[in-house]
């Protein structure tokens, strides 16, 4: 399976920028989409972006449209998260995730479709 690392989380004030790293190795010809997720103490684990590795296709949740940002760079296998004026409620530990299907083009929203995780990286966003 493919192998995941995340890096670039970290502390930042609101109104601040991250961009997260997602470096993949052992990349197989199954995998169709790469997803960002994140998860928050006492929280479900929820889709914040999803890439459609075949057209860049992307998807984002309600909450961060317009303020972050999926991309990949398929000569280096590592897909980025672009996050600009974070808010405290964004604190959470971002996860990078593959999956092996979509549907129609479009990658599934639901963590338990995606089969691949890194260990995760924290993002804490102070007032």
């Amino acid at each position: 399976q493919v192998l995941l690392r995340e890096s670039g989380g970290g502390s930042v004030q609101a109104g601040g920028s991250l961009r997260l790293s997602c470096a993949a190795s052992g990349y197989t010809p199954s995998t169709a989409c790469m997803g960002w997720f994140r998860q928050a103490p006492g929280k479900e684990r929820e889709a914040v972006a999803r890439i459609y590795l075949a057209s860049s296709a992307t998807a984002y949740a309600d909450s961060v449209r317009g303020r972050f940002a999926i991309s990949q760079d398929n000569a280096e296998n590592t897909v980025y998260l672009q996050m600009n004026s974070l808010k405290p409620e964004d604190t959470a530990m971002y996860y990078c995730a593959a999956a092996r299907s979509a549907t129609f083009g479009w990658c599934p929203r639901s963590p338990g479709n995606y089969d691949n995780w890194g260990q995760g990286t924290q993002v804490t966003v102070s007032a």
